[in-house]
């Protein structure tokens, strides 16, 4: 069956599970307040009701699935989930985001359970500067996890570099050069002014043509490598063949590409990052509602779908952060640790 398409005709073709709200880090582009509301316990989906999920969404043509969080290695179990997910081999790829804290003790068995690669978020080699963008001091469980990731037989590593001025930017490069050496391919991230990113401004952005600039300098020619698919990407290349990706959501949106959705712990689907309301999935699976009406109206909201977020934030001529505090509390499904990234 081919993707069913929205409006734009824009297939709908990855979906982002997130499988819990909570996480390990405080990052400062994500969780930067000391508190927060979490999903009710009762309301998170069981892995049976995420497989049916997922099962639906494969039928309307979803072939590429990414375990988010929060801090997906929190959810007790995951491996389990990930056989129930990879067993009816309907997926070209199960994939998922980690901040890589927890991914030394659990490596081996998501390489055994079926995921196929991992993307793990890297912001800085600096023990300091680590702390000061997460509140931790967990920078050596990242390297650990990484190289037990290796270990494990993992191939295709990325890593996930959010990029603010004044904080890493000074790391561009040597964040490349560690990507090499450990044959992984770093993306960096345009700070984006969504979820919880309440001390967003302008001015924190380092955009794709500064990116570009800092990396040109310390390494020379780089040139674009055309495009293969719909991923948030673009990707680069040095003249050494070393590759590289820039996701500028913020300053070149790919909105008319955008093929991806999310699904919340507690199943409430968002067909955009920026969308403010969800369909409540959840809701229709406890309602006694068959497989063949979870099917239909997945079809019909993705049909009538007209985002365009990141481009529609891109026009406004004053632009600050999506939310304030407290929305996010009165709402937590507007946090990006709730819908994933």
């Amino acid at each position: 069956m081919p993707p069913v398409a929205d409006t734009f005709g824009r297939p709908l073709r990855n979906l982002r599970l997130s499988v819990t709200d909570r996480c390990n880090l405080r990052c400062s582009y994500c969780m930067p307040e000391e508190e927060y509301v979490w999903l009710p316990k009762p309301n998170v989906l069981t892995f049976e009701e995420v497989a049916r999920t997922v099962a639906a969404f494969t039928a309307l043509g979803v072939d590429e699935l990414r375990l988010t969080g929060g801090e997906p290695l929190l959810r007790a179990d995951l491996p389990v989930l990930v056989r129930m997910l990879a067993a009816p081999r309907r997926l070209r790829e199960i994939a998922m985001t980690t901040n890589g804290v927890l991914l030394a003790d659990h490596a081996v068995a998501l390489r055994a359970a079926g995921v196929d690669r991992l993307t793990v978020s890297l912001d800085t080699l600096r023990p300091a500067t680590f702390r000061l963008l997460s509140r931790r001091d967990d920078l050596p469980r990242v390297f650990a996890g990484i190289e037990a990731a290796r270990a494990a037989g993992f191939t295709g590593l990325k890593l996930d570099t959010v990029v603010i001025d004044g904080v890493n930017d000074d790391e561009v490069p040597a964040l490349l050069d560690y990507a090499r050496g450990i044959g992984a391919e770093i993306r960096f991230i345009e700070y984006m002014d969504v979820g919880g990113a309440t001390h967003w401004s302008p001015e924190r952005v380092v955009s794709r043509a500064r990116l570009l600039e800092q990396l040109r300098a310390a390494h020379g020619t780089v040139h674009a490598l055309p495009r293969t698919d719909s991923a948030p990407a673009e990707r680069f290349a040095l003249r050494d063949g070393t590759t590289f990706g820039i996701i500028a959501s913020v300053t070149k949106p790919f909105c008319s590409t955008c093929d991806r959705s999310r699904l919340t712990a507690d199943g409430m689907w968002f067909t955009c990052l920026y969308a403010t309301h969800g369909e409540d999935l959840r809701a229709l699976l406890r309602s006694g509602a068959d497989d063949a009406a979870l099917c239909e109206r997945i079809r019909e909201v993705w049909r009538g779908r007209r985002d365009r977020g990141a481009e529609v934030r891109a026009a406004l001529p004053e632009r600050r952060a999506l939310a304030e505090a407290a929305s996010l509390r009165a709402n937590p499904h507007l946090e990006m640790h709730t819908r994933g990234g």
